[in-house]
């Protein structure tokens, strides 16, 4: 066995070449791991150096053929070639070449490997919203685990890799309170295998099982990224900071060790969620820091850049329209979409530059949006984007001071929004209801409205409906003579105020907030006051 010294790479690559080409036309059986390993290893380095992927493919293919008296070797040569039609968005024949393998590892007699084909073929189907592949892998896959009478760790690392799969499926839908139950079961699951401290990996006498989904250490950090997730869309930002901050401080200590780019991966997304959370609770000038921050991974990572640049994207346009800034955000957004490989991430950026026009009284742009955003036809399978596509709608009809249907979409989104407790939702549409009340002089019924409205704001916390709840609650106080509990209400809106105008300072005195500028091009590092540092630290 040989493995590949990162100062020579170019030697070993064309060593590669010329032993893969002699292996692989080879029948001396006693040189199969040589042979296959050269074809292996000289696939993962054409498409390294990003030549043309065919060569490594045709490479792949050809040792699939060889390897079939091999059980380990076919089984790797399948789970690699599978993962390069994956990155090259070729689903159906990663699907079809996953279930290849999963009935090869029945045929071996290895249920434990069929599994891992089978929720790796799940786990595409999941990606290309592949609906049928999906629902049929998972649930042969969730009986099959259930009667599974392997080893005890090989099951519960099965049961993690399931759960996981319901967990994405629950949340990409939007049913952020359906998932809850599973989301408990993963994190028992991850706690059995966390607490396992045994470091040695299970005992095979098939050589087909000699496979493990993910290492104990990145199941971990996975676990905190699908709770992180979880607690964004519901709403619950202080446990999503205390997730995001565990993971990455175990990323961390994992870098100095392992150079996976997996784990560069997860530090991506979850520096995306919690981006998302500072700008919620009001601390942009953090937010900015860390957006800088994701272009630091990427730097180090190119190819992130290709999956999750429209991501860093939308989180500047987002960091803009909380600066005020909406012309920058309308260009964020705008290059956000150019980026973006369609589906729910259009969805929100078109949603979000649907609130900037409305926000700026752009009728005629806004005009061209509305049917990409209308909750009656919107492209998507996620609740929370209808519910929130209803809330856009709704805040339309309330600039337009056509208050009835907007009572009629915020009471949708309201509906939507409880039935699968999205917290963050249900305090908006409280609050612009509340609002719609107040204008309409039913001073009761938007006392009803804001007060509730308030009180879930802080408990997300989410600053900015708490700043417009409490000027709401400040002049409904002083509409009902309630002086003490106007002042009250005066006192907790000029807090508010406060805190947000000191933060909007800071960010604005910041050479980082340049970057709202940037829309082509590499991202400019020279603006980030501590990109040494941040390099260092990454």
């Amino acid at each position: 066995m040989f493995k590949i010294q990162p100062n020579n790479k170019n030697g070993v690559y064309l060593w590669c070449r010329r032993a893969a080409v002699w292996t692989l036309s080879s029948n001396l059986s006693h040189i199969d791991d040589v042979r296959f390993e050269s074809a292996s290893i000289l696939a993962q380095v054409i498409t390294e150096k990003q030549e043309e992927s065919s060569n490594a493919k045709l490479i792949l293919l050809r040792g699939v053929d060889l390897s079939q008296q091999s059980p380990y070797w076919h089984c790797r040569l399948l789970f690699q070639l599978a993962q390069l039609y994956t990155a090259e968005k070729e689903w159906n024949a990663a699907i079809n070449l996953l279930g290849r393998g999963a009935d090869y590892a029945l045929a071996v007699r290895s249920e434990y490997t069929r599994l891992l084909f089978m929720l790796s073929r799940g786990m595409i189907g999941l990606i290309s919203k592949n609906i049928p592949c999906i629902n049929d892998s998972m649930t042969q896959a969730g009986q099959l685990i259930e009667s599974f009478s392997g080893s005890l760790l090989h099951k519960e690392y099965l049961k993690v890799f399931f759960l996981v799969l319901q967990v994405c499926h629950y949340l990409m839908a939007g049913q952020v309170k359906s998932v809850k139950p599973v989301l408990k079961q993963l994190q028992q699951s991850i706690q059995t295998i966390a607490h396992n401290h045994s470091d040695d990996d299970p005992l095979v006498s098939n050589e087909a099982e000699m496979f493990q989904w993910l290492p104990k250490e990145h199941m971990c950090i996975l676990v905190y990224l699908v709770t992180v997730m979880h607690s964004m869309q519901a709403g619950y930002m202080d446990k999503a900071q205390k997730y995001t901050d565990k993971a990455l401080m175990q990323i961390e200590k994992l870098k100095f060790m392992d150079s996976n780019p997996l784990l560069s991966s997860f530090q991506m997304m979850l520096l995306e969620h919690i981006i998302m959370c500072r700008l919620i609770m009001g601390n942009k000038s953090i937010a900015i820091h860390e957006i800088f921050q994701a272009c630091h991974v990427c730097q180090q990572q190119p190819r992130l850049f290709t999956t999750h640049g429209s991501q860093i994207h939308t989180l500047i346009g987002l960091y803009a329209m909380s600066m005020n800034c909406m012309e920058a955000a309308e260009a964020q957004f705008k290059t956000a979409l150019k980026m973006a490989g369609g589906g729910d991430l259009n969805n929100f950026i078109n949603l979000n530059l649907a609130i900037v026009y409305l926000r700026t009284n752009r009728h005629t742009e806004l005009l061209g949006l509305l049917e990409a955003i209308n909750p009656e036809t919107i492209p998507s399978g996620s609740h929370t984007i209808k519910a929130a596509s209803y809330y856009v709608k709704g805040l339309q009809f309330f600039f337009q001071a056509n208050f009835s249907d907007a009572k009629r979409c915020l009471r949708e989104t309201l509906k939507m929004a409880n039935a699968e407790d999205l917290n963050r939702l249900t305090s908006c549409s409280l609050v612009l209801l509340g609002h719609i009340f107040l204008s309409l002089g039913n001073t009761q019924e938007a006392m009803n409205l804001v007060t509730p409205a308030m009180q879930l704001a802080g408990k997300i916390p989410d600053v900015h409906v708490q700043l417009w709840a409490s000027s709401l609650l400040k002049d409904l106080y002083r509409q009902c003579g309630d002086t003490v509990n106007e002042a009250e209400g005066y006192r907790m809106h000029t807090s508010f105020s406060q805190a947000l105008l000191k933060d909007h300072f800071q960010s604005s005195q910041m050479s980082e907030h340049g970057i709202i500028q940037w829309t082509d091009g590499p991202c400019p590092f020279h603006l980030s006051s501590s990109s040494s540092a941040s390099s260092a630290m990454l």
